[in-house]
């Protein structure tokens, strides 16, 4: 089992530093993502999201076999070795890699000058090692970077508009019996409107100061047993008459959220779009 043989994160924080002082040509070594995240509970299953400052990227991406310091790799991904992938060899190069013991970790080399531009992007980061001084200050770490935004009256009505409207996409994905758009549809742009208010209700309830992480997967955290287990419910199989089942309980959660969300921050709710959206949906439902 991963949690009995995985090496702790003492193990890899102690293994960072011999390796960083074993190398002359690291300057300094940061991290970021989870681990530096105080809102986070760890466990085992968390990345290492490592940046080694050196002086020769190149020295480095050419030689993957260098990984192999950390352990065993049990396979990896190269992403500025993928064409699609818009890269800077010569500034930053990643290597992600699954060890054989579980721990996973996303290491990234990257060029000084770089790393002074850039080091400040992200909130979530916390120096480890810089042998001489070579990195500016940074904050503690904090994930205010990814806190949720409170939205404009603009941004809120564009959210209720974008999905209203596309309800009509689902509803004639479904009359058609084309499950797989409907899916689409579904999880990557109708859904999100209503995990984007969600959000925002918990924003509101905690002045904004708070994340709920990639993909709202934090989002339980922060709102009431009843409700997520009402946005849980939205989710469908590939079975028609369940998908129409859920719409239609997406569309219920949805309107109590916007009205909620529209009174508390003071802005207009269009309840004729709702009202209107909905009859489409049970027009074509009865085709």
């Amino acid at each position: 089992m991963f949690d009995k043989n995985m090496r702790s994160e003492n193990d890899i924080f102690d293994l960072i530093h011999k390796i960083v002082f074993e190398d002359e040509k690291i300057l300094a070594v940061y991290m970021n993502g989870s681990r530096t995240n105080p809102n986070v509970k760890k466990d085992i299953f968390q990345d290492y999201d490592v940046v080694f400052v050196v002086s020769d990227v190149s020295s480095f991406s050419k030689n993957p076999n260098w990984i192999r310091k950390f352990g065993n790799p049990f396979y990896m991904q190269l992403p500025d070795e993928n064409p699609n992938f818009l890269s800077d060899k010569e500034n930053f190069y990643g290597i992600l890699v699954q060890f054989d013991d579980g721990v996973r970790m996303d290491i990234h080399f990257e060029s000084l000058n770089h790393a002074i531009e850039h080091i400040k992007d992200e909130s979530l980061c916390k120096i480890l090692i810089d042998k001489n001084n070579y990195l500016p200050l940074i904050p503690e770490s904090s994930d205010k970077n990814y806190w949720i935004k409170k939205p404009s009256e603009i941004d809120f009505l564009a959210c209720c508009n974008e999905f209203w409207w596309c309800t009509n996409n689902l509803a004639k994905g479904l009359w058609r019996k084309e499950i797989l758009y409907v899916q689409d549809m579904a999880n990557f742009v109708v859904r999100k409107q209503l995990e984007k208010m969600l959000s925002w209700k918990v924003g509101i309830k905690n002045n904004f100061s708070v994340s709920v992480g990639k993909s709202a997967k934090y989002l339980q955290n922060y709102i009431d047993e009843t409700e997520y287990n009402q946005f849980l419910q939205t989710f469908f199989t590939c079975d028609i008459e369940s998908a129409w089942k859920s719409i239609f309980l997406m569309c219920d959660l949805f309107e109590k959220i916007s009205i909620e969300v529209a009174n508390q921050l003071g802005y207009s709710y269009n309840f004729d779009e709702g009202k209107n959206a909905r009859e489409f949906l049970e027009r074509v439902r009865m085709l």
